[in-house]
């Protein structure tokens, strides 16, 4: 016998919803698991209040693990079913791909259910009525909604929907008011904020932003042209004059949350945290690019194109677009005037060269074919100095791609990932110091959160330099009003403040995780 399922995840991959439920059978398993950046200015993350009546079943249970319902069995079904199993929610996966049913249940610790996720019948299997976390991220965005209207009118739990049509962009505040949705997330949307501050900062290879954008945690690669070779990290603010924090290091294939005696070497990843101003600074001078690029090249016209040109048109950037889809042409050039649109197959190397590759500042391959950006990527390497970012959609062979130095590299799928799971546990979290943000960064292998302390705990009141932090743990800034401080061993944690923790251990929830018992 099992419990009662968790998370719900409902995946039926199709337009055309039946008139009438379908009875499917129940196929549950339950088997030992294996293995395993919401910036306010990146995604539609807004939460609602749950409304009068009946309080959802995770403000009763804080304590435990959740059950959460959770719609589609993809790649993101699957990397959600792994990720919330592994922190110790009970964890239901839907789907009416029997293989991928199958899949899931034998390689987490989770039950799975071949079913319709807009049926009653269905839902009802998954337990959705006691269900704290409904999630849909089906790949149509209608019976996302659908489902997730369902579980609210049977449940009284929390739902959260993926929405991707660029079409509903500006209808989401209605939709989630009228369906009482908490969160409708659109990673195509966010996928599109990374890139444009990427563009706007070429020298880092990837940019996550905390305290509302004033905070960001920047990863660069070190070289000879830095001069950072066999320099100690407490040397950087007296040596270059630098307000910045070096929170994690890459060598070698693993990571490194460093003191202040760690010498860096030349091939290091280094990922620091500063305030947009000091990072600008600390850039020029180690000889990194500061300056926004002026132009852009981009390769595939899909949702991402349309997001990114949107926000590079509006900061004065030239756009290109190549697109082969004639009819994607004709809607990009109608919705995005100021771009211009180039109806040619992308990986026409012959007419990359003749639209300028070689001098445009940055190049983005964002077709909906891995193996193509890759390709893509690595030819412009060839050929341009331009900032290189590349869009990947499949999970898997990320240690791979690591190693061949693709320039940023986007996965908006994790992005979706991220910002669920910090949903999940800010709503787990007992005393208060909820959390804020969330970015799992470095292959997945570190986690970087920002608390907002609401009430007094262990972690209030005491000198830095007395609280005994867990081992592989960085408490990076503390943000109290329009101050921004790296903090000290003299500074103390208030209530009020927003914190920013950078840490090898995963699941934390609470800000009081980070002191030792």
């Amino acid at each position: 016998m099992f419990r009662a399922p968790a998370f719900c995840v409902l995946g039926a991959e199709i337009l055309n919803l039946p008139k009438i439920p379908l009875q499917n059978p129940c196929i549950c398993w339950r088997m030992p698991a294996f293995g395993g950046t919401f910036c306010p200015d990146v995604l539609y993350l807004d939460l609602i209040s749950p409304g009068k009546g009946r309080a959802p079943a995770c403000e009763e249970r804080k304590d435990f693990g959740m059950k959460i319902v959770l719609v589609g069995g993809g790649k993101v079904g699957a990397a959600l079913a792994r990720q919330l199993s592994e922190e110790g929610h009970n964890v239901t996966v839907v789907d009416t791909n029997k293989a991928r049913v199958e899949h899931i249940g034998e390689s987490y610790d989770v039950m799975s259910i071949l079913g319709n996720g807009s049926s009653i019948t269905t839902l009802s299997e998954a337990g959705v009525e006691d269900a704290d976390v409904f999630i849909a991220v089906t790949g149509s965005d209608e019976l996302n909604l659908l489902c997730c209207m369902f579980a609210k009118k049977a449940g009284h739990c929390h739902a959260i929907a993926r929405v991707r049509n660029p079409s509903y962009s500006h209808e989401l505040d209605f939709i989630k008011k009228q369906i009482g949705i908490s969160a409708i997330i659109n990673p195509e949307m966010a996928a599109a904020k990374e890139i444009s501050h990427l563009l706007r900062f070429p020298g880092a290879s990837k940019i996550d932003t905390f305290a509302g954008g004033r905070v960001r945690l920047i990863k660069f690669a070190l070289t000879e042209q830095q001069g950072l070779d066999g320099v100690a990290i407490h040397e950087i603010p007296t040596r270059l004059k630098s307000d910045i924090l070096v929170c994690a290091v890459e060598r070698n294939g693993g990571v490194i949350i460093p003191n202040g005696n760690f010498v860096l070497q030349n091939g290091d990843q280094v990922t620091f945290l500063a305030t947009q101003e000091k990072a600008h600074e600390f850039f020029q001078r180690i000889h990194l690019p500061v300056r926004p690029v002026r132009n852009a090249l981009i390769v595939g016209g899909g949702a991402i194109a349309y997001y990114l040109s949107q926000e590079l048109l509006e900061n004065h950037v030239r756009v290109r677009i190549v697109e082969r889809d004639p009819a994607r042409c004709n809607e990009l050039a109608e919705s995005l005037p100021g771009a211009q649109i180039l109806n040619e197959d992308g990986s026409n190397r012959e007419f990359l060269l003749s639209e300028g590759l070689e001098s445009t500042e940055a190049f983005v391959a964002l077709t909906n074919i891995d193996e193509e950006n890759v390709l893509l990527t690595l030819f412009a390497k060839k050929h341009s100095q331009g900032k290189l970012v590349t869009k990947i959609n499949r999970l898997e062979f990320d240690d791979i791609l690591a190693g061949l130095d693709l320039g940023s590299i986007v996965y908006p799928k994790y992005m979706t990932c991220d910002y669920i799971v910090q949903y999940v546990r800010a709503l787990q979290n007992e005393a208060g110091n909820n959390i804020k943000t969330l970015y799992r960064i470095l292959d997945d292998r570190v986690e970087a959160l920002e608390f907002t302390v609401h009430e007094e705990s262990k972690a209030t009141g005491v000198p830095l330099s007395q609280l005994h932090l867990k081992k592989n743990l960085l408490l990076c800034c503390i943000t109290r009003g329009n101050e921004i401080r790296i903090p000290r061993g003299g500074d103390q944690i208030q209530v009020g403040d927003n914190v920013i923790v950078v840490t090898l251990e995963h699941g934390l929830h609470d800000l009081r995780d980070i002191v030792e018992d």
